[in-house]
């Protein structure tokens, strides 16, 4: 990763010690298109003015301390968050421990002792929609004002609409949930990923059906149960695969597994980290009368993902 990752007010002074920067704030959950514009406008103003572009983001996500009941299941993990925010030119993020104390701040006091003793922004970029300091009492009104005493600008920077609609963590969230990939693929620019690390199944797959890799992953949005076109990658390698998303009915199972079976790939792996992309929902998921029925229509899906990766030209 190319962006400083910073984890404290004192690190990020220690690192930059004062220097200019031009800055957004937000959690940029899937870092999606429109997260994408403010990211690219902020490493752009900051090209131009010879200073840090620069990111405030928090960890825990605000709601789980404040709101735990409501808060938003996420669709990245803060390392898949961090490397998306780097692809955009980002110089250096800092990731401000979100607890109690940091929500019992001020607005005024957040501007002041973050973003103008510590960052020494110059700009903020924000949304609309942004609110900050205790209770979110601070708007992007109060940011401007805040602005002119400290001497820095506050710019707002209009969402990104897709299809009519506004382009959002929250949309994309229901895409994912309804099966409905190609959807998020659009809003967020590229296709969902799920990672993490191979987990070993029952060995059911390879012995009655096809040999497959399992994923286990800590995000904690999933594409609905069913059978999805993907791209796998693993040991730094990317296959195209078949992956089912789902419970395994047929062999009565009890929790969600997601298998992929990679095309032209023959290794038996039981460990190690795995991604993979979602491009196109094939079918639901459904319960066979048995094993050979299941492996019939596993062929059958091979093939159809196959078709969709030639007909897009994908290699």
């Amino acid at each position: 990763m190319r962006m400083a990752v910073l984890r404290s007010a004192a690190e990020w002074s220690a690192r930059f010690g004062g220097r200019p920067a031009v800055v957004t704030i937000g959690n940029f959950d899937g870092c999606h298109l429109g997260h994408q514009k403010i990211l690219r406008d902020v490493a752009e103003r900051a090209r131009r003015a010879n200073a840090l572009a620069a990111v405030l983001t928090f960890f825990p996500h605000p709601a789980r301390v404040l709101r735990p009941a409501e808060a938003p299941a996420l669709l990245e993990t803060l390392e898949q968050r961090l490397a998306a925010i780097d692809s955009c030119e980002i110089d250096a993020a800092l990731v401000m421990p979100f607890d109690r104390e940091l929500a019992s701040m001020s607005a005024e006091d957040f501007v002041r002792r973050i973003l103008v003793d510590t960052m020494a922004a110059q700009a903020v970029l924000v949304g609309g929609n942004f609110r900050f300091g205790h209770g979110g009492a601070g708007d992007v009104k109060l940011l401007v004002e805040l602005g002119k005493r400290w001497r820095f600008t506050a710019e707002i920077v209009a969402p990104v609409s897709e299809d009519g609609g506004v382009i959002s963590s929250t949309a994309i969230r229901a895409a994912i949930r309804e099966g409905r990939v190609e959807d998020a693929r659009r809003m967020l620019g590229r296709p969902y990923a799920l990672a993490g690390e191979i987990r070993t199944g029952t060995g059911q797959g390879r012995k009655h059906v096809v040999p497959t890799l399992n994923l286990a992953t800590e995000q904690e949005v999933l594409p609905k149960n069913g059978v999805y076109a993907t791209e796998t990658t693993v040991a730094g390698k990317t296959y195209r695969a078949a992956t089912n998303v789902g419970m395994r009915p047929t062999f009565d199972g009890t929790r969600i597994t997601i298998e992929s079976y990679l095309f032209d790939f023959d290794e038996t792996l039981t460990r190690g980290t795995l991604e993979i992309r979602f491009w196109r929902r094939l079918r639901d998921e459904r319960k066979f009368s048995g094993p050979a029925e299941l492996k019939e229509q596993v062929l059958k899906d091979i093939e159809r993902a196959k078709e969709f990766f030639q007909a897009t030209n994908r290699t």
